[in-house]
């Protein structure tokens, strides 16, 4: 069971994922309240490549950003994976440097449709689609619990990651409704809008006890 925590913004926050146990931490590039800067990110990633022990991967989150774009940022910062969560075709991986995630957010478009397609060519186990709940005008990190019936006949098909509305209480319960490849927390792992460590601690033992 990969765990993802997801908006880390501070050096700390991804040091107590880190050994907690985290599979994969996500720095946000695209508009947000979580966004971190370029410099910030490669402290990030410097720092959680200097532990002992495993090393979570490095994901960047994008959102209708061209390729050169994240291109330069993954070079910048040394991101191992690619999320993108905005509107982005699935044509785009093939000009992307590092290995993609694409969100879907189950709303039967044909950028859902092409992804899926997408996702049924790849032959890696890694997880390339991210389950997240469906709200107008927002692009993910809204606390919204994602469907988890239509996730679940979706990752019978295929690897996926579980986000939208998870947290310590509830992320057991998700992963025996959807049996995802992983899990992707943000805000639930927040008090008053920051990463709370107590939370992140709890959410990654929870997700590995299920």
């Amino acid at each position: 069971m990969l765990v993802k925590i997801c908006g880390i913004q501070t050096i700390s926050h991804a040091l107590a994922a880190t050994t907690a146990g985290a599979d994969l931490i996500g720095l946000v590039f695209a508009p947000s309240r979580r966004r971190v800067t370029i410099d910030i990110a490669a402290a990030i990633s410097v720092a959680v490549r200097s532990q002992p022990g495993p090393i979570p991967q490095i994901v960047g989150l994008f959102v209708n950003e061209a390729a050169p774009a994240i291109n330069a940022v993954v070079d910048a910062v040394g991101l191992d994976v690619i999320q993108l969560s905005g509107d982005e075709p699935a044509a785009l991986a093939q000009d992307l440097a590092r290995p993609v995630i694409a969100a879907l957010r189950m709303d039967g478009s044909p950028r859902e449709a092409g992804w899926l397609t997408y996702a049924a060519t790849q032959l890696s186990t890694f997880p390339r689609l991210l389950v997240d709940a469906h709200v107008d005008g927002a692009y993910g990190g809204t606390g919204t619990l994602a469907d988890w019936k239509r996730a679940a006949v979706l990752a019978a098909q295929t690897p996926l990651l579980l986000a939208g509305g998870l947290n310590p209480a509830n992320v057991a319960t998700a992963i025996a409704a959807v049996r995802p490849a992983g899990v992707d927390v943000s805000s639930g792992v927040e008090t008053n809008g920051r990463k709370d460590e107590t939370k992140i601690e709890a959410f990654i033992a929870a997700a590995r006890m299920a």
